[in-house]
Formats: C-alpha cells, structure tokens, sequence
C-alpha cells in the first residue's frame, strides 16, 4: 500500500497545565507537535510544560493555516479559546478551506 505525505496542516491551540496560559501554532505532525511541546524542545513554551491540546483546525494550506493562526491569536480569538476551555464539553473543530 502506498503511502502518501500528509497534506494537512493544522492550525492548534494547547494550555499549559502549570500555568493555564495557551499556545497557538501551526504544524503538519500535530502529534510531533505536542510531544516538542511537552519535551521542552520549543522555547517559548518550555518552562509552562505540561501541555495539553484542547483545540485544533485541519487546513488544506499553509496560507489558510497561518490566517486562521492569526485570527486566533488575536483578541476575538484568545477569547474563543477561552470558552472552549471554560465549557462543561472539550470541543474539537475540523474545518477545510481551500
């Protein structure tokens, strides 16, 4: 069976446990991603470890991911993610753009 490179990027957004401060970032290996996190590989988050994903967004570009990157680094954004987080239910959101 042929195996193809993933094509998705995915737009995430993780809160340290330590701290309750969220991240936001883009990746292809979402997985990866978050063991960087968790390991104290990326600078800006290690010294909040342990990180947990609560939110994340599966993009067909790097274009559209670094947009949607930007809307949720700003204030509408910060304050959509901080209504996941205080919601009774984890929410998970997949979204396509082209």
């Amino acid at each position: 069976e042929q195996q193809f490179p993933n094509m998705y990027y995915y737009v995430y957004s993780i809160r340290s446990i330590k701290s309750n401060q969220i991240y936001v970032g883009i990746t292809k290996n979402l997985e990866n991603r978050i063991k960087d996190h968790n390991l104290g590989r990326t600078k800006s988050t290690k010294y909040y470890r342990p990180w947990v994903l609560f939110y994340s967004e599966e993009l067909t570009s790097r274009i559209a991911a670094r947009e949607r990157e930007k809307k949720l680094k700003s204030g509408f954004g910060k304050e959509f993610l901080k209504n996941i987080i205080s919601a009774p239910v984890a929410h998970k959101d997949r979204a396509t753009v082209s």
